[in-house]
């Protein structure tokens, strides 16, 4: 598998606030590549998981002015539950008048909120993406693995996650993510995609779920930069009477670690 470049690798840690000297561990690749299979088997039953599930979500997005003050805003709340027939459906329950004035909502947002921020790398999508091992790091008190995450190629109209991903280290799931929504777009285009910053908090005691996400950055726009600010909250998880069985694949044999049990992290507040 090819890998990130070194120098690439190190500068997503200094985007996502990491000290590269701190974080640098020795492991062999063949003890790195088991730890990524691990993970992404457990995410795949994460995934399964996560669709027995109804919960509520909060989207708002806010331009900013240089001052910081909120000049436009689009925003709206949603319950994702299941229909008569249990299929999956969302229920939208609050959207006021969008009062943004200087950005345009573009599907690839829409994609990118509902996809590559709550993202997840699943077995079947391990290809897609260069995985480059960065170290380890605690979040919340929790030991991490520390993965920079890109894809490979990008197709047409595909979304894909570019970043850096905390996986603890004893449940080998993702707990954290860092990074911004890629794709092609078209040439002479001024779409402009902010870097995002997503939570996740043990749910039932086995998987870790999408709580919060932060996006709080300058887009430069062609006619000049836009600050923004984006607030994502995924509320009151409850499995759905389903009598799926969500199990992991086989265990991978991982480097044992020391790590503390984990507890839940916990969204910064704004």
């Amino acid at each position: 598998m090819r890998t990130l470049s070194l120098l690439a690798a190190v500068l997503l840690m200094v985007l996502a606030g990491v000290n590269p000297l701190r974080a640098i561990e020795n492991l062999s690749d063949a003890e790195i590549q088991r730890i990524i299979r691990a993970f992404a088997e457990r995410e795949s039953a994460f995934l399964k998981a996560r669709e027995q599930y109804t919960y509520r979500q909060s989207v708002k997005l806010a331009e900013l002015s240089a001052a910081g003050r909120e000049t436009g805003k689009w925003e709206y709340k949603s319950d994702i539950i299941f229909g008569p027939s249990n299929e999956r459906v969302e229920r939208v329950t609050w959207a006021p008048v969008n009062s943004l004035k200087n950005i345009l909502l573009t599907p690839e947002d829409e994609k990118d909120l509902r996809d590559v921020q709550p993202f997840v790398l699943t077995t079947e999508h391990l290809d897609e993406y260069h995985i480059h091992y960065l170290g380890k790091q605690d979040v919340d008190e929790i030991s991490c693995h520390m993965f920079a995450v890109k894809p490979k190629k990008m197709l047409s109209g595909e979304r894909y996650f570019a970043g850096v991903v905390w996986v603890d280290d004893k449940d080998l799931q993702i707990v954290k993510s860092y990074g911004r929504g890629v794709g092609l777009m078209k040439k002479g285009g001024d779409n402009q995609f902010p870097k995002f910053e997503t939570f996740r908090q043990q749910v039932d005691g086995r998987f870790w779920f999408p709580v919060f996400t932060i996006a709080e950055t300058i887009l430069p726009f062609q006619n000049g930069p836009q600050p923004i600010k984006m607030v994502v909250k995924y509320e009151d998880y409850k499995l759905f009477g389903s009598t799926v069985d969500i199990k992991f694949g086989g265990e991978a044999d991982v480097p044992p670690e020391t790590a503390p049990s984990p507890g839940e992290t916990t969204p910064p507040e704004r």
